[in-house]
């Protein structure tokens, strides 16, 4: 099989929309009446209707009964040589200028014979003449989505990590008790074992650790702050709130931790707030935990910051530097190159 035919098809998205016309629309009845009257009307001069409005603008017709100029004079015929016209009442002049005008149409019998309908004949037999002008105004053209059942309902956000945040709060079913130090942190089991690969193995793993809903665990080399952290975490996959002067403290608990109870997405939100902490104070330690849980994106950020060779001299003077070396000792002939002409 070629590459070409083996090679997987993209994902494609799908989607519609429609254009629409906003318009407005009307008409005007002109009433023509007593021709022998106005059939002696000079060339030129018109009969205007009253005016009416369409999308809001003021429109009248003027009708020319001998012609509207010389080379239409005495053409007094419902033809496209007679002059009826549909223009904006909101100027006062008429000619090319003007907003919008029409001819007549030719009726079906002239379009069929080629014969003109005289209007002088048509009055004597129907006694008068009605024009109808319809008006159509465009006002814009709209892009629309389409309208599905889902658009006339509006879905809140999720809440779920509010309502997880309750039950942590008001510590309903808790089955299980955490002692940190000497504070008791009632939690549930399925919930932990859902977010942690660590406490699912120790609640309902083949090795787990017969237990009752009495029975309190133990959780040493952890701060109660920094647990009541992980727990917050833990049911809302959020960082609970924390002093600003806190909080590179907190994450650097709190990455150890992560990387404690397999939390993936914890250690990499830690790892990015401490690389908004890197200065010269605390570069050392904070590299010192990259190297230890392995936070590639953090340990990088540490190098390229003590890239510049007066930072690391500042750094190397540090007591946090001393412990680098002493707990990370591959890191020194790294740290050296750098120094290097």
């Amino acid at each position: 099989m070629s590459s070409a035919s083996g090679r997987r098809n993209p994902l494609r998205s799908a989607c519609a929309s429609t254009v629409v016309a906003d318009y407005a629309a009307g008409y005007h009845d002109l009433k023509i009446d007593g021709y022998h009257i106005i059939k002696g009307i000079p060339t030129g001069v018109p009969i205007k209707s009253s005016p009416f409005t369409v999308g809001g603008h003021h429109w009248r017709i003027c009708f020319f009964p001998n012609g509207d100029h010389a080379a239409t004079a005495g053409r007094v015929s419902f033809s496209p040589e007679t002059s009826l016209f549909l223009f904006l009442d909101e100027f006062e002049f008429m000619g090319e200028e003007q907003a919008s005008l029409f001819r007549s149409r030719k009726n079906r019998e002239e379009a069929e014979t080629g014969s003109r309908l005289n209007l002088e004949n048509y009055f004597s037999k129907h006694g008068s003449l009605t024009v109808r002008c319809d008006v159509v105004v465009f006002k814009e053209f709209l892009a629309e989505e389409p309208v599905t059942p889902a658009t006339f309902v509006s879905v809140p956000p999720s809440d779920l990590h509010r309502h997880l945040a309750d039950l942590l709060q008001t510590k309903k079913g808790a089955d299980v008790v955490f002692q940190v130090g000497r504070k008791m942190f009632p939690a549930h089991r399925c919930v932990l074992a859902a977010r942690s690969p660590v406490f699912s193995a120790e609640f309902f793993g083949a090795v787990r650790e017969s237990r009752t809903a009495a029975d309190v665990v133990q959780v040493n080399d952890m701060e109660a702050p920094v647990f009541k952290a992980l727990l917050c975490f833990l049911y809302t996959d959020s960082f609970p709130d924390m002093r600003k002067e806190d909080e590179d403290v907190m994450c650097q608990h709190l990455l150890v931790d992560a990387d404690r109870y397999d939390m993936e997405r914890l250690k990499l939100m830690c790892e990015g707030k401490l690389c908004e902490y890197i200065d010269v104070g605390t570069a050392a330690t904070i590299l010192t935990l990259a190297e230890q849980h392995h936070c590639h994106g953090l340990k990088k950020a540490c190098f390229h910051f003590l890239s510049d060779p007066a930072k690391l001299r500042a750094v190397m003077t540090s007591d946090g530097f001393k412990h680098l070396i002493r707990s990370c000792p591959s890191i020194k002939n790294d740290l050296m190159s750098m120094l290097a002409p």
